[in-house]
Order: C-alpha cells, then sequence, then structure tokens
C-alpha cells in the first residue's frame, strides 16, 4: 500500500491519479479540520476541567455546574439545523470561519462568569455560536469522499476529540495551576481566556485558506477535479442517495432511527469527557496538573483504537460489529470503573476501555445516515441526527450532576450511562444490513 492510498482512505486498487487526487485532498483539509475540531472540543468541554476550582470558588453544586454543562446543547439543539442548511447555500469557507471567532469570543466571555443563571446564558449563547461546525464538516466531507471512503476520513477528523483531551487536559491543568492568582484572576478565568485566543485566530486564517468544494480547489488540476467529482456523482448513483425535500427528511423514519442510536453514542461520550477530571480527582489524585496528565491516557488508548477501526470498517465494508462491539466496550468500561472508583490504576484501565468504545463510536455511525443522504437532504438530514444526538449532552452530563448530589457518588450515573451505550448497540444491531454496510 502507498502513502497516497492510506492518505486517499481506501485499501482497493486503484490508478494512481485517483490515490494521488484524494491524497491532495486529505493533506489539505483533514489536518486543518482536525485543528479547528481540536480547538472547538477544548472550548466546549474545558468547564469539566474548571469545574475542578471553578465549583469552589462561586459555590456551584454538582447539579447547577451538570445543568450548565449541558445546557450548551440546547442552544446546539435549536441552531443547528439552520447553521447547516446556511452552509450549504453560504459556503464552508465563510461559515465555519464566523462559527470558530463567534465561538471563541464567547468562550473568553466565561472568565467573567459569577452566578449561576450568567453561568446559564453564556453555555447557552456558546451552544448557538458552535452548532453546524460538527455536522458542517461532516457535510462539508461528502462534497469530497464517496460513502465508501467516509469512515475513516471521519475517524481521523474525530481523533481530534482525543487529541484534545491528550494536549487539552494538561495545559488546562497547567494554566490553572500557573496562573492562579495572576493580576487576581483565578486559575479557571485564565484558562478560558487564554483557550479562547486560537478559535478567534484559526477562524480568521480559514476565511483565506478552506475551499468551498471540488470546483473551487486552485490546488487540484482539472483533470483531478473531473475525476473526483465524478465518483461523488458515480457514488450517489450507487447508494441511492437522493436530493429529496427538506420535508420528506423530517418524515424519513430511517433518520430518526439515526437519531435514536447517535443519542446513546453521544451520551456516553459526554459522560466520559464533561466528567473525567471528577471521576480521576474522586480517585485520590490531587492537583490539576496529575489531573490533567493522567486524563490524557484514556485518550491515548481511544486515538489507537478508532483509527484502526475505522480502517477496518472501510476495508470490509461493515459496520454492524464495528459499531456494536466498541459500543458494549464503553458499556463494560462505564460499569467496572464504578468497582474501582478508589483504585487510580484500576480506574483508569476501565476509562480507557469507556473511552476508546464511546469515542469510536461516532466516527463509524456517520457512515450511515451519509449513504442515503446527499445535497441539501444531507446539510438538513446530518443537522437533524447531530442536534437531536446531541441532546444527549444535555442529558448526561445534568442526569450524573443530579445523581451524584443525590448518592455522592458516580456510581448510579455510571450505570446508567452503560445502558444507554447497550441499547445503541441493539439498536445498531436492529439496523437494516442494507443501511449498515458500504
Amino acid at each position: 500500500m502507498t502513502t497516497s492510498q492510506i492518505a486517499a482512505g481506501t485499501y482497493q486498487t486503484e490508478s494512481q491519479e485517483t490515490a494521488l487526487a484524494y491524497a491532495k485532498v486529505f493533506w489539505r483539509l483533514v489536518p486543518f479540520l482536525m485543528l479547528c475540531y481540536v480547538i472547538a472540543y477544548l472550548d466546549r468541554v474545558n468547564v469539566g476541567f474548571a469545574k475542578l476550582q471553578m465549583s469552589q470558588d462561586l459555590g456551584f453544586s454538582e447539579t447547577v455546574f451538570g445543568l450548565g454543562a449541558g445546557v450548551f446543547f440546547i442552544g446546539y439543539f435549536l441552531f443547528e439545523v439552520p447553521s447547516n442548511l446556511l452552509m450549504h447555500k453560504l459556503g464552508a469557507r465563510i461559515w465555519i470561519a464566523r462559527i470558530m471567532i463567534t465561538w471563541g469570543i464567547l468562550s473568553a466571555m466565561f472568565m467573567f462568569v459569577e452566578t449561576p443563571t450568567g453561568f446559564y446564558i453564556l453555555r447557552f449563547l456558546l451552544g448557538l455560536a458552535e452548532a453546524g461546525f460538527y455536522p458542517g464538516v461532516i457535510l462539508y466531507l461528502t462534497y469530497w469522499y464517496p460513502a465508501h471512503r467516509r469512515a475513516k476520513i471521519i475517524a481521523l477528523f474525530m481523533s481530534a476529540i482525543p487529541v484534545a483531551g491528550i494536549f487539552g487536559n494538561p495545559l488546562s491543568g497547567w494554566i490553572m495551576e500557573a496562573f492562579h492568582g495572576d493580576h487576581g484572576l483565578a486559575g479557571w478565568q485564565w484558562m478560558f481566556l487564554i483557550e479562547a485566543i486560537p478559535a478567534v485566530l484559526i477562524g480568521i486564517v480559514t476565511i483565506m485558506y478552506l475551499d468551498n468544494g471540488i470546483s473551487s480547489a486552485k490546488w487540484l488540476s482539472d483533470s483531478e477535479k473531473k475525476l473526483l467529482t465524478r465518483e461523488i456523482e458515480a457514488d450517489q448513483r450507487q447508494t441511492g442517495a437522493q436530493q429529496h425535500s427538506l420535508k420528506a427528511v423530517f418524515s424519513d423514519l430511517r433518520v430518526w432511527w439515526m437519531c435514536l442510536i447517535y443519542f446513546a453514542f453521544v451520551a456516553g461520550q459526554y459522560g466520559l469527557t464533561f466528567w473525567m477530571p471528577t471521576l480521576i480527582k474522586s480517585t485520590g489524585v490531587t492537583g490539576a496538573l496529575n489531573i490533567g496528565l493522567l486524563s490524557a491516557i484514556p485518550f491515548l488508548c481511544a486515538i489507537v483504537v478508532m483509527n484502526l477501526l475505522g480502517h477496518s470498517a472501510d476495508k470490509h465494508r461493515e459496520r454492524r460489529w464495528h459499531l456494536i462491539v466498541p459500543a458494549l466496550m464503553g458499556a463494560v468500561g462505564f460499569a467496572m470503573a464504578t468497582f474501582f472508583a478508589h483504585n487510580t490504576v484500576l480506574s483508569l484501565v476501565f476509562l480507557s476501555l469507556a473511552a476508546a468504545g464511546v469515542l469510536t463510536c461516532a466516527p463509524l455511525f456517520w457512515s450511515l445516515p451519509t449513504a442515503f443522504l446527499s445535497g441539501t437532504a444531507a446539510a438538513a438530514g446530518i443537522a437533524i441526527v447531530n442536534s437531536v444526538g446531541n441532546l444527549a449532552g444535555f442529558a448526561s452530563p445534568y442526569m450524573i450532576g443530579a445523581l451524584k448530589d443525590l448518592t455522592q457518588s458516580t456510581q448510579a450515573g455510571m450505570f446508567v450511562l452503560a445502558g444507554i451505550l447497550v441499547i445503541g448497540a441493539i439498536a445498531v444491531w436492529l439496523t437494516p444490513p442494507k443501511m449498515v454496510n458500504r
């Protein structure tokens, strides 16, 4: 296998021109989109690290924090479909830049939070600002890659989540310790300010760097543009993807079935990312930097597993078991971590299993809805699935916080997350094969 074939995301025999064209697309787009998502995800979940100081400084209960962490997804839910439709109409270059700049400004404003109400309002507005980034990128990748190539590419793009954890968690811990008290500001205030700056800067770069699609890519030759366009058109004919109306998308039962599956996977993902610092702290670890360094370990495991399974899913054109197995891994990891809540080593082992499972599910999942939707239908369908599924981002942190206040333990919340992931695995198993294997 050549380097070009690896970058192109294909394991089949193909012409050198095809391999080179997809390699150029990969190196031009995927690393940059990953960088954007690392910044986005860090600004979305760094509130989990801020909690280590913020809750004590401001007197926030676990329920207040969980609700504030989750209310982000209410704003996200409300604006996601309109955002994706606007991106499809206005182009990714301008729209993704707009998203990054506005969320960077709002993220910095968290340094001024003093009350639960202010916390809730800013989290809601941050959700509005960021809505459309992730589904917009998923839609954007459908402009460049046919269905049978997407699992690996999306897995690589979503490697940004564990990368954000690997580098972002130690960074957040270091900022909170190193800057605490400087100019009268707490460590968590400095963290929000410093980590918001890259979003604004990269947003400005996006305007100059990103292309809206194949036809506007000056770095592709005319023959490469024609080749890639033919592949996309052939894929749409082969998979039966349709340019049907928005009304048809909302009434398509397949879209709502996808929502159910994705809700289960997102519940596990955000239960992990928002609460991992607290879970590790509860094992007896002290110091924000130490917690950050240990929090990187599960994400290191996840980045390996999600890319191995992404390669495997595309190679074998099989999605069902490539989704069921990691979902069950996540369920086992959450359930077993509760039994070793006071043992740092064993808790990390099972949190690593949970991270590898839940973070692998999402990139493999997106090969399902993108296989039967295209054009405006894809813009709306992807946004519907992502927005409804991401309501789990509201429910999961709030549920864990409320149960922790009620029981003085995260055990009940972890068992609920495990059960939700099992439901997601069953839903994938019940999905018709023609919707699963592409």
